[in-house]
């Protein structure tokens, strides 16, 4: 796959900046005292879907609509964020969406996905499993489905990583959660743009290590996804176009546990009194992991969502 260039990640930013403005680039004291480093976080918790999801939707829904001015509405399968992402930026070309999630699958992200006009359907154990009855679906219904990791999804997310470049002084390293690649891949683009020696590493769930697997055998390694914390991290089979990039651009992974991510889901709340989804507080739970590699440098992590239920909030922040 090849990346987008700076042009194309500033063409990308004039089409975001009509559905949100960017986010915010913060050092936080607390934190970084927690940390002990100069952490700058990406606050993509705080977009129009509490996630970075509807940059690349945004993207997406631009180039289908110039490709098929015919087309009257779209499917996705989703743990949610993704969803949330289609869903608007649908219901701002006045198509209709069809979201496809795995059974269990978050409520609140579900009410999100409704309460923004998306019909919601609930089918299999795991994101794969949706996945491919979204793709069933797309068929049956004469849809479009959108992919969860695409090029143009890659453009998209791209530009909260120039964001953050612009914003942040440079920094040593950035954590990046990785779910299926777009987030990352998209950071890697912005850095090459950029000109930067920024190291990048990859955040993953201990409990749904495929693709950190994968980058230690320099090949695609399925795993059983079995984070219940991390909804976002929950990947079975990587996509090999992110695999390939990640092996070329990705200096390490790092896999945290779920009391890892519990911890750092606390820590962002009490340093900064932001809400962090699981998977979005993986990449701070990985700054504290590597806390004696890190510590007085300048680093970045990428807050990628906010979207947590209830319960699953309270149970971390009551976790001791």
């Amino acid at each position: 796959m090849d990346l987008p260039g700076l042009d194309e990640l500033h063409r990308a930013t004039e089409l975001v900046r009509t559905v949100m403005p960017a986010t915010p680039t913060y050092t936080w004291p607390l934190l970084n005292a927690h940390c002990g480093a100069e952490v700058w976080v990406k606050h993509e918790n705080h977009s129009p879907v509490g996630a970075f999801k509807l940059r690349g939707a945004t993207v997406y829904m631009d180039w289908l609509a110039r490709e098929h001015p015919e087309l009257t509405g779209v499917v996705a399968a989703t743990r949610g964020n993704h969803g949330q992402g289609v869903a608007l930026a649908a219901k701002r070309r006045g198509w209709t969406a069809t979201i496809v999630v795995p059974c269990g699958n978050s409520r609140e992200k579900n009410r999100a996905m409704q309460a923004l006009g998306a019909e919601l359907i609930e089918h299999g154990d795991d994101f794969q499993a949706a996945n491919e009855y979204a793709t069933e679906l797309a068929a049956e219904r004469g849809l479009h489905k959108v992919l969860s990791f695409d090029r143009l999804l890659v453009v998209g997310t791209g530009t909260y990583a120039l964001e953050m470049f612009e914003a942040a002084p440079e920094l040593d390293t950035v954590f990046v959660p990785v779910g299926l690649g777009s987030s990352i891949c998209g950071v890697i683009a912005a850095r090459a743009a950029l000109g930067l020696k920024t190291k990048i590493v990859g955040v993953v769930a201990e409990a749904s290590p495929s693709y950190a697997l994968s980058f230690a055998a320099r090949k695609l390694v399925p795993h059983e996804a079995g984070t219940k914390i991390a909804d976002g991290l929950a990947c079975r089979i990587p996509v090999e176009q992110a695999l390939e990039v990640i092996l070329k651009h990705v200096d390490r992974f790092v896999e945290v546990s779920e009391d890892e991510i519990r911890s750092a889901m606390r820590a962002v709340y009490e340093d900064t009194h932001n809400v962090a989804e699981g998977a979005g507080a993986a990449s701070i739970a990985a700054v504290l992991k590597e806390r004696d590699c890190v510590e007085g440098k300048r680093v970045g992590a990428v807050l990628t969502g906010g979207n947590v239920d209830r319960e699953l909030f309270l149970e971390a922040l009551g976790a001791a």
